[in-house]
């Protein structure tokens, strides 16, 4: 078996974490004995591209089980837990090309290992293997079924290669599941952010001031949990609408000209390129932190900032200090890359569970249903992320009520009025 991961001798740290991380996993557990028993993946080869964490080796053993020939490499240079990626090799057989830290030829490299497996589906997170697969491994492009999408930055990228007409095969957007961005990208991404952020820096969150460029479902999970710990949070936004929900939610709101002298720290959550921009650094106060917990590290113009940086250093682990040529100091952490997981572990188990439970069921979806699917991004089916939500609730002992058979004819009448 070919792999590439930093040392096979952390693999028993691996898979103790691993184990500690389906105790909260309770749907996906469930899924995989299911897997176990009807094999519904049996001869597909799957890539799956993702963050090596916990929570994903319990996804990747999930496909196994159901039959599934699986692969993996990182989704993000700095996002593998090595003791992880060791353990998925060595005890549980996965080929896993991922090494924390690696440089941006290694992060290809292993891409390309991955697609060197021939797969039938690929699993992403942000598109990457899709992005190959459409460039310069365009003659595998026929080979693939389908693929699923786990990230907003990557669907993002997906609807504008659909939009375009140049999609070659179908994709199911897993991040537009509820179950998914309602709880991963609202309460996984707030709680893994504000992690991040302290674990690297150990500041004080209580009354500092908080900016959140991105008001979506991640933007307001992070303003959220500042909010909770003390912090004055002002968002900054491009939509409207959503501008007027972060006023509506208590929050100020305005440009980031405007923020950039006042923050204390900056979280980008935006999926776009250059939010954070030379000009924006320059106006920063002493010792302002930033970071950014997007998919990408393009959200913060770090060219930009090298062009006005005098001197630069490591303060601390994942910690860039630039001395601008003003005197000032800006800190940049994880070198703009995932905060949560440069810094931190990344999202709870318990969250991660619903968003793999969709991955698990959106592929075998698509075993189920390719032949019909046309070469677009499909939502996951209302009927899947009820079921998910169904066993999330069953599994944390809440119970809800059911209509009854008056209530039912009732919804389903319009001459029963007031």
């Amino acid at each position: 078996m070919k792999y590439d991961v930093k040392n096979l001798k952390l693999s028993g740290m691996g898979k103790n974490r691993i184990d500690w991380a389906e105790r909260s996993m309770p749907v996906l557990r469930l899924i995989k004995a299911r897997f176990t028993k009807e094999k519904p993946l049996k001869g597909v080869r799957m890539a799956a591209c993702l963050h090596i964490t916990t929570e994903t080796a319990n996804l990747l053993i999930t496909l196994k089980a159901g039959g599934a020939q699986v692969v993996a490499c990182a989704s993000n240079p700095l996002s593998t837990q090595d003791d992880v990626a060791a353990a998925l090799v060595k005890i549980y057989g996965i080929p896993t090309y991922s090494i924390k830290g690696e440089d941006r030829k290694t992060y290809y490299k292993h891409m390309s290992a991955a697609l060197d497996f021939h797969p039938n589906i690929t699993m992403d997170d942000g598109a990457d293997l899709v992005s190959e697969l459409h460039s310069s491994r365009a003659s595998q492009a026929g080979e693939i079924i389908g693929s699923t999408e786990e990230t907003t930055t990557g669907v993002i990228r997906l609807r504008a290669m659909e939009k375009e007409g140049v999609l070659k095969f179908p994709v199911v957007a897993v991040n537009d599941a509820k179950t998914k961005h309602f709880f991963d990208n609202r309460y996984g991404t707030g709680q893994s952010t504000l992690d991040g952020i302290i674990r690297a820096t150990n500041l004080l969150i209580s009354g500092a001031v908080v900016v959140v460029a991105g008001y979506g479902w991640c933007g307001r999970g992070v303003a959220m949990r500042a909010k909770g710990l003390g912090a004055r949070v002002i968002v900054t936004e491009i939509d409207p609408m959503k501008a007027l929900e972060a006023v509506m939610d208590g929050f100020d709101v305005m440009p980031m000209a405007k923020a950039a002298p006042l923050g204390d720290i900056f979280v980008t959550l935006t999926g776009d390129i250059h939010v954070i921009r030379k000009e924006h650094f320059a106006k920063m106060k002493e010792g302002a932190v930033v970071c950014n917990s997007g998919h990408f590290n393009v959200e913060l113009d770090l060219d930009g900032l090298a062009t006005i940086t005098k001197k630069k250093r490591e303060a601390r682990a994942y910690v860039d200090e630039h001395t601008l040529k003003s005197g000032r100091k800006v800190n940049v952490l994880g070198e703009g890359r995932l905060i949560n997981l440069a810094a931190a572990e990344g999202h709870p188990a318990s969250v991660m569970d619903m968003s793999f439970a969709n991955q698990a069921l959106g592929a075998e979806f698509v075993v189920k249903n390719h032949r019909s699917l046309r070469k677009k991004v499909y939502s996951v089916p209302e009927e899947i992320d009820n079921e998910i939500a169904r066993l999330k609730l069953k599994a944390i002992g809440i119970s809800i009520d059911t209509l009854t058979a008056e209530q039912v004819k009732y919804l389903a009448s319009w001459e029963m009025g007031t």
